[in-house]
């Protein structure tokens, strides 16, 4: 069995700049300029609104081609990120836990599911609170028309946001800090840090809640070496805030400051 040979650390670190630079790294630093932003724009920031899933044209079929390229596009820096943590003769799938019979990857899904209920319960009343002490935005989790596609791209959204997320923030990112000597404690916290930063632009309550959430997913990761629930949690989280608003009646919405 050949053993694998690491990049140096001047290449590691270089590396992790790259990816992150092409990814999670610029949102974060985006997403604190939008805070900045909001907080000195009119109005106040608990009025305003921040929309995903954006319409990316008005005619339709190219609205939906448009979408389906830019989630392929979204996934580029996990396939950069994969295929520079192979080099060397390393092997992806053990060392993210992609791997296992049937029954783990089910195992896999049971997990996530329940990550998904602990994390995404006091996820919505941390917003519904924050949204009362006008701390965050208001956010609009579908910009898209009313077509046939709309629902499959909400899902396949929420399924790339899960892939690009946990393997970069999680996976790529906690593997490269382990290899430069950095200690569990520190790259759990690293990655917790950078989940919350690119979240900034809903505001600093929502940006602290998704810190806690990367401080339990790094060390879920940590302790078990499997990615996949994580995975699994967060498309459901997303699935769910995505899709919800189209069958949550008007009322429950309106009261948690979403309508």
């Amino acid at each position: 069995m050949s053993q694998t040979v690491l990049p140096s650390r001047r290449r590691m670190r270089a590396e992790v700049l790259i990816v992150l630079g092409l990814s999670l790294g610029y949102y974060a630093i985006s997403a604190l300029l939008t805070l900045i932003e909001r907080y000195l724009a009119e109005p106040v920031i608990g009025d305003q609104v921040a929309q995903l899933n954006r319409s990316r044209s008005d005619i339709d079929v190219v609205d939906m081609v448009q979408q389906l390229v830019y989630q392929a596009y979204l996934l580029m820096p996990v396939a950069l990120a994969l295929y520079l943590l192979s080099a060397g003769g390393r092997r992806i799938r053990p060392l993210l836990g992609l791997t296992g019979p049937a029954r783990a990857w089910w195992r896999d899904v049971a997990m996530g599911l329940g990550l998904a209920a602990c994390i995404g319960l006091p996820g919505l009343a941390l917003y519904a609170v924050s949204r009362a002490l006008g701390q965050t935005v208001r956010i609009d989790t579908s910009g898209l028309p009313d077509a046939w596609w709309s629902a499959t791209i909400l899902l396949l959204s929420a399924a790339v946001a899960g892939v690009l997320e946990e393997t970069i923030v999680v996976g790529y990112l906690m593997t490269r800090l382990k290899d430069l000597g950095w200690s569990v404690t520190a790259a759990i916290v690293a990655s917790a840090l950078l989940r919350g930063a690119y979240h900034l632009y809903q505001g600093w309550p929502m940006a602290l809640g998704n810190v806690v959430m990367g401080l339990v997913f790094a060390w879920w990761f940590h302790r078990t070496g499997r990615l996949a629930p994580l995975i699994f949690a967060h498309w459901t989280l997303d699935a769910v805030s995505f899709i919800g608003p189209e069958v949550v009646p008007q009322e429950w919405l309106t009261e948690l400051g979403i309508a």
